[in-house]
């Protein structure tokens, strides 16, 4: 198990490679009581580079023991993004008749025209060794030049595997019997959504609408890539519909881009394979960064990070069906009691925040806006010359982030700035999550409905915390903060 030094930017509880350079979050699969979390990483500098996936378990989501790299590149090419999955009945013949582990990754080799192929490996001893098949590829593609992001399960209807897979700027799904041999299904994508840039890393799953069972909504991720038009950089979006082991058919609610996250640093992100069924939940983590400015964020030594682990859930919304995210609760269990209190006045409200020097924290607060009111939040990792801004916008109904005087801001032009999102102006009551790490705030509003993730890089004694409210010296408020 290796040991992490304390280092500037480095988070106390988002997940961060030991060293060197990380990107997406692969293979994430439950089995034997952990939690595989494999990522794209390059270990040889702190650059996007020679691409491995590297490997962390866990137990709680929350601490994570670093393994050796599980997959290194080979003759065929790098190893790029994938999935993994039990294989529970040995369809792949790799296992003896036992269940094991199968990751499904994408072969990269800039040296051929068709760059991208398809390929698996096995472990038989809880990932720890992984074997790659000796008949990879198996799939290749003579039409797809970005062919790439395996996303597979288990199709219990059809008794079948299936794959999703970012193909230019759709997406082709195939099924197996075994994981080795895979036939076309279909193809999704072609006039619907966000097509500012290619498709990545996509994810396919079905939910429960409103916690019932008996009613589910299938929902498709899909990641948008980067160019230089695009001032949002990468970024994920959603779909939700039907799918019968073939075809994916996207609802009315699909017809307008629905985004996963409002803000500039959630991307890539898949869920958890085989979480078990007494536990039921959709997990989910992502890339926290934006390849905007990936390779010239300022930490030393390392680089990347993950989201705070998210549980998923589908809630019907004035007749839609809409993805919730909310952190996973295994965050409870990192929590100390700071402060809690209720009232209206702002000034005895930040009575009780000056003296809380604080650098990662949770803060959970509800709110009744009022007329005259125009603004209001909190001044998050402040000093005199820094300060993150979270909070509400009466005047455009929005909930938002402002990074722009958020610390080291200058490392790129699109670094800096206010991201919003669109809540209800009929709002009666806005709640409000921050989750604040040393390099990053999440802001989670009204239960999950509205996610805001954002970097920031705070000078180390920027530990001020302040409430503001422009308009009035009182708005009815609860607040709870926690140390985490």
């Amino acid at each position: 198990m290796s040991t992490i030094k304390v280092e500037k930017y480095r988070p106390k509880f988002h997940f961060s490679p030991a060293a060197e350079w990380m990107n997406d979050p692969n293979g994430l699969v439950y089995f034997n009581g952990e939690y595989h979390l494999f990522y794209q990483h390059h270990p040889y500098g702190t650059d996007f580079g020679a691409i491995h996936w590297g490997h962390a378990v866990s137990r709680d989501l929350m601490t994570w023991e670093h393994l050796p790299i599980a997959l290194a590149p080979d003759e065929k090419g790098m190893i790029f993004s994938g999935s993994a999955v039990v294989d529970w009945n040995d369809t792949t013949g790799f296992f003896g008749g036992k269940p094991g582990l199968v990751a499904i990754f994408t072969h990269h080799n800039p040296g051929l025209t068709l760059k991208e192929s398809q390929s698996i490996a096995y472990s038989k001893d809880s990932g720890r060794t992984w074997f790659k098949y000796e008949g990879n590829p198996v799939v290749t593609s003579d039409t797809y030049h970005d062919f790439r992001d395996p996303k597979v399960f288990w199709h219990e209807e059809t008794k079948r595997w299936v794959m999703v897979l970012a193909c230019g700027q759709t997406l082709c799904l195939y099924h197996s019997p075994n994981l080795k041999e895979w036939i076309f299904c279909s193809e999704f994508g072609k006039g619907i959504g966000s097509h500012d840039a290619v498709w990545e890393c996509p994810d396919l799953f079905a939910l429960p609408v409103d916690g019932d069972r008996t009613k589910r909504k299938w929902v498709l991720l899909v990641s948008i890539g980067n160019e230089p038009h695009i001032k949002e950089g990468s970024r994920t979006q959603y779909f939700t519909g039907h799918f019968d082991g073939r075809t994916f058919v996207p609802d009315e609610a699909s017809q307008t881009i629905r985004w996963l996250d409002y803000g500039r640093d959630n991307y890539a992100g898949v869920s958890w394979s085989d979480i078990p069924e007494e536990d039921g939940r959709r997990i989910y983590i992502g890339w926290l960064s934006n390849w905007k400015y990936a390779n010239t964020t300022p930490t030393e030594g390392w680089r990347g990070a993950m989201t705070i682990p998210r549980e998923l859930t589908l809630e019907l919304k004035n007749g839609k069906a809409v993805l919730i995210q909310r952190p996973v609760r295994e965050l409870e269990k990192i929590r100390t009691p700071l402060v809690e209190t209720e009232g209206k006045a702002v000034n005895e409200l930040n009575l009780l925040l000056k003296d809380q020097q604080l650098e990662t924290y949770e803060i959970v607060a509800e709110f009744e806006p009022s007329q005259g009111i125009d603004s209001f939040g909190f001044k998050l990792r402040t000093s005199e010359q820094e300060e993150t801004v979270a909070g509400y916008s009466v005047k455009d109904s929005a909930v938002f982030v402002d990074r722009t005087r958020s610390g080291t801001v200058d490392f790129h032009e699109h670094f800096p700035g206010k991201h919003q999102a669109v809540l209800p102006p009929d709002l009666q009551c806005l709640q409000l999550r921050l989750i604040v790490d040393r390099a990053s705030v999440e802001l989670f509003a009204n239960d999950g409905l509205i996610v805001i993730t954002d970097l920031i890089y705070p000078s180390s004694s920027s530990l001020g915390l302040s409430f503001f409210c422009n308009g009035k010296n009182e708005i009815p408020y609860k607040v709870r903060i926690n140390k985490l």
